[in-house]
């Protein structure tokens, strides 16, 4: 079963596919991150850590039916739209793709509207009002759908199901490593928050147009969300106070005898 690592190709298989799945999975650990945050503080990390748990779980299953992930782009029916001319075919990737858009946009435009409307302030006072399995019931949506997703690149990058796998459950071990230092940045940080928000509309929409058989290349995606937490970080940096000059007693008496600081 472990033949296939002796070849060369199949160890950049492996580093490929695993970079990859994380890449692909910072918009779950984002999305985790904004909705655990309504967990009180002491279930926030325990909220977290089975929202990546119940992810890896999602992708191993679907791996372990490719056959039938396969054939999940075959069509169930078609539709006749005024403004195709030919009939568009509906599968059962179009319509949790275009499920999955419009939670994310759904749940994305909820939290906004709260934290403009002052109702998370709210929250983060009384510690949290939600229940643990009111968010798992919204993570394990979203955990479908990313999963869903993630595993149809997997198909596209590497052929062997072990090595799929692997690149799987190497990509959660690491962003259950970084989740809480993303989380607490997210968190920490309102207009991270309010962009982290706005990315998850677009991945919404993304998948929206996914599902109508529209391509979008990814590439722009990403490098449109990294471009604008680049403007943010520098943002921040910027409204970061300097601390004042500190002078000491003995400078400022030098500068009181110096004759040419008077004139």
């Amino acid at each position: 079963m472990f033949d296939v690592f002796s070849s060369p190709d199949v160890w950049l298989s492996l580093l490929t596919l695993t970079f990859m799945e994380v890449v692909l999975g910072i918009d779950n650990i984002v999305f985790i991150s904004i909705v655990v945050a309504r967990l009180p503080k002491h279930q926030q990390g325990k909220g977290r850590t089975i929202g990546l748990l119940l992810a890896l779980v999602f992708r191993i299953i679907l791996l372990l039916f490719i056959s039938s992930l396969v054939n999940a782009n075959q069509p169930l029916f078609t539709l006749n739209l005024f403004w195709i001319d030919e009939p568009f075919a509906v599968s059962w990737r179009d319509i949790i793709l275009f499920g999955g858009g419009l939670f994310l946009l759904a749940k994305s435009t909820t939290e906004i509207h709260n934290k403009l409307e002052g109702e998370e302030e709210d929250h983060a006072a009384t510690g949290g009002t939600a229940t643990m399995g009111k968010i798992l019931v919204q993570i394990v949506l979203v955990d479908m759908v990313f999963s869903f997703d993630s595993i149809l690149t997997a198909v596209g990058l590497v052929d062997h199901v072990l090595v799929m796998i692997i690149a799987v459950i190497l990509s959660m071990g690491i962003m259950l490593a970084f989740a809480k230092y993303v989380s607490d940045f997210v968190n920490t940080h309102p207009t991270v928050k309010m962009l982290a928000l706005s990315f998850l509309i677009l991945i919404g929409v993304m998948l929206m147009v996914e599902a109508l058989h529209a391509h979008i290349p990814k590439g722009y995606i990403y490098f449109a969300m990294f471009f604008s937490l680049v403007v943010e970080m520098l943002n921040m940096k910027l409204r970061t106070p300097t601390p004042p000059v500190q002078l000491r007693q003995s400078d400022i008496m030098d500068n009181d005898n110096n004759p040419e600081t008077l004139m």
